[in-house]
C-alpha cells in the first residue's frame, strides 16, 4: 500500500512537471499575440481610423490647415509668420528660433523678474508709444507666447497697428479698421478662448484691398 501511494505521488509530481513547461510556454504565447494584436490594432489600425475619419470630415484642418495663392503653399493659418514692414500687421514677439521657428517652438523660459525680459518689454513699449501715442500699448505686442509661433494676435493689438498700416499704404484708417473686424473670430463656442485676429490671413486680405 505505501509503495503504490509513493508511485502515485511521483507519477502526480511528473505529470505536474510535464504539464509544467507547456503552461510557461503557453503564456509567452500570449504576450507574443497580444502585443502583436494590440500593435495592430492601436498602433496602425486606430490612428488610420482617425486619419481617414478627419480626411473626410475636415481636410482643411487634417492637412495642416495650409493656406494657398495660385495653387502655392504661402503659410499655414496654425504658424506665425515674420512680417517687419509698416505694410504689415505685425504678430507677438516670439522667442523660437531666430524668430517664428517651427523647428525651435519654444518660449525664452526667462522669468518676470529677468532684467534682460524687462529691458526687452520696456524697449518694445517704449517704441510702441511713439507709433501711437497716448494710448495703451496691449500685452500681446510686447509678450512673446509660450510657443513662438502664435498666429493669432487680439483684436486690441490689430486696433493699435491700423493707424501705421493705414499711413503706410495710404489707405483710411476707417477701411483697416473695418477689415479687422472682418477678421475678427469669437470665442469658440461662445465660451473657449479669446477674440483674435489671425495676422496671415488679414495681410493677405490687406494685399487683395491694395491691389
Amino acid at each position: 500500500m505505501h509503495s503504490t501511494a509513493m508511485l502515485e505521488t511521483g507519477e502526480t509530481v511528473a505529470r505536474k512537471e510535464r504539464t509544467g513547461s507547456p503552461a510557461v510556454h503557453s503564456v509567452w504565447k500570449t504576450s507574443i499575440r497580444y502585443t502583436l494584436v494590440t500593435t495592430l490594432l492601436l498602433g496602425l489600425g486606430y490612428p488610420l481610423l482617425l486619419t481617414g475619419i478627419a480626411e473626410f470630415v475636415f481636410p482643411h484642418r487634417a492637412n495642416g490647415s495650409l493656406i494657398l495663392r495660385n495653387g502655392q503653399v504661402i503659410g499655414s493659418e496654425l504658424i506665425a509668420q515674420s512680417f517687419t514692414s509698416d505694410r504689415y500687421f505685425h504678430p507677438r514677439p516670439s522667442a523660437a528660433g531666430n524668430g517664428y521657428d517651427a523647428t525651435s517652438s519654444g518660449g525664452s523660459n526667462l522669468a518676470q523678474s529677468n532684467a534682460k525680459l524687462a529691458q526687452r518689454i520696456q524697449g518694445d513699449i517704449d517704441k510702441l508709444e511713439k507709433e501711437n501715442p497716448g494710448k495703451p500699448v496691449p500685452i500681446d505686442m510686447v509678450t512673446t507666447s509660450g510657443s513662438g509661433l502664435d498666429p493669432d494676435i487680439t483684436p486690441d493689438n490689430a486696433y493699435f497697428q491700423a493707424p501705421r498700416v493705414a499711413r503706410a499704404r495710404g489707405l483710411s484708417e476707417a477701411v483697416v479698421r473695418s477689415l479687422i473686424e472682418k477678421h475678427t473670430e469669437q470665442r469658440t463656442l461662445g465660451l473657449l478662448g479669446e477674440p483674435r485676429v489671425n495676422v496671415l490671413e488679414l495681410n493677405l486680405d490687406l494685399d487683395n484691398l491694395s491691389k
